[in-house]
């Protein structure tokens, strides 16, 4: 079924990124689900191939493409069986380097990024005490001379042990110095190869997820990794945050329609009582169902992408295409286990592996409730509920 989503015009891309997908089989990420293992030479096919420099400009050695078209690269890999998860903050981490960094910044680090000589992978942003509240977050970068010095803790920083670089917001100047909390924040690019002070602890989760919690004891960041402003790093983060949701969103697309392709090939050879069970209406109206919840997600997704590469303001469709997706992805999973009964929990079929992978978008990288609240304010124009 997959060969019919080829609508966004980006044909060509998915049928290499398939190719390529195919050399990855269930087999391979079963076995590196049990071993909680990183799938370090599926990232390295996909950086050879040049997928993960897609939002690159050209003028770096990437590709240039839009976000419509690293969406449909995260959509076919999710389609494919694969694992978009340890690879997708290459395509939107970077923006914010990409963006607000100094043109010595971008010559220095973009075309390495984009031949995979360095890995930028790693997200420091989440803290333990405050979660979804960023501008709350405890950890600090205070200058002194030429460098600053981080002091705090990050967590749920997905595969820190797998990155060179990392890019963190840390506050360098208190709250109450401020006229707005969201001030005095600050982003900084570590390059982790060199960063004595620096623990990463591996967080084992229900999936392979290769996420972590990392400590600064005194790491030290040359002042000259500062991206943008000081005190300006909120906003910076802000503005890559549209498209990380609409990739995911992509993601999540994928991933419905794995779980409805591999629901309708079962019910339609699978006999019992003398009748394929995909002839049974208890069976067929799940999976119908799940299909169009999944078509109406992926033209949120695509008009959310279209917008975001128009330059048009695009939060509420970058968050109601990550929620709507997520929602999707979600429903067919539970539908795709249902359909197989037994057979949906046996780790052969890989449905219970992607079944858990795809629950984590309800969470993260936001939860549903923070859209639903961004929606009820910023679009209906309802009072501020936090």
């Amino acid at each position: 079924m997959s060969e019919d989503h080829d609508a966004s015009g980006h044909a060509e891309i998915r049928n290499a990124v398939r190719a390529l997908c195919s050399g990855f089989s269930d087999d391979y990420w079963g076995e590196l689900d049990r071993r909680n293992a990183y799938p370090g030479d599926f990232v390295d096919a996909l950086t050879g191939a040049g997928f993960l420099a897609a939002l690159i400009p050209e003028t770096y050695g990437g590709s240039g493409l839009s976000l419509a078209a690293a969406a449909a690269i995260m959509e076919e890999i999710q389609l494919s069986g694969c694992n978009g998860a340890a690879c997708h903050a290459q395509m939107y981490i970077m923006g914010v380097l990409l963006r607000h960094g100094s043109d010595e910044q971008k010559s220095r680090y973009l075309p390495k990024i984009a031949s995979g000589e360095l890995r930028l992978q790693a997200f420091g942003v989440t803290e333990p005490e405050s979660g979804t509240d960023t501008a709350s977050l405890r950890t600090t970068a205070r200058r002194d001379g030429d460098r600053y010095v981080v002091q705090g803790q990050k967590i749920w920083t997905s595969r820190a042990e797998h990155s060179d670089l990392m890019v963190v917001l840390a506050r360098t100047a208190s709250a109450d110095e401020e006229t707005k909390r969201t001030d005095g924040l600050s982003v900084l690019l570590l390059d982790m190869r060199e960063a004595p002070g620096l623990t990463i602890r591996p967080i084992r989760t229900m999936m392979n997820h290769a996420t972590t919690e990392v400590f600064f004891d005194g790491v030290e960041i040359p002042a000259e990794n500062l991206i943008g402003e000081e005190g300006k790093g909120f906003r910076y983060i802000l503005s890559g945050l549209n498209a990380e949701r609409i990739l995911i969103g992509a993601e999540c697309i994928g991933d419905a329609r794995w779980f409805i392709d591999k629901a309708v090939a079962y019910a339609a050879e699978r006999v019992v009582f003398g009748r394929p069970i995909g002839q049974n209406q208890g069976i067929q109206f799940p999976i119908a169902r799940a299909y169009a919840e999944t078509e109406a997600a992926a033209l949120m997704v695509a008009k959310a992408a279209q917008a975001f590469d128009a330059g048009d303001p695009c939060g509420a469709e970058a968050n109601m295409a990550k929620m709507l997706a997520a929602d999707a992805s979600w429903h067919a999973a539970d539908m795709c286990v249902q359909t197989h009964g037994g057979f949906g929990f046996a780790e052969e079929y890989g449905i219970e592996r992607k079944f858990r992978e795809t629950r984590l978008y309800q969470v993260a990288p936001i939860s549903t409730n923070l859209i639903l609240s961004y929606i009820a304010e910023h679009v209906l124009g309802l009072p501020r509920s936090y």
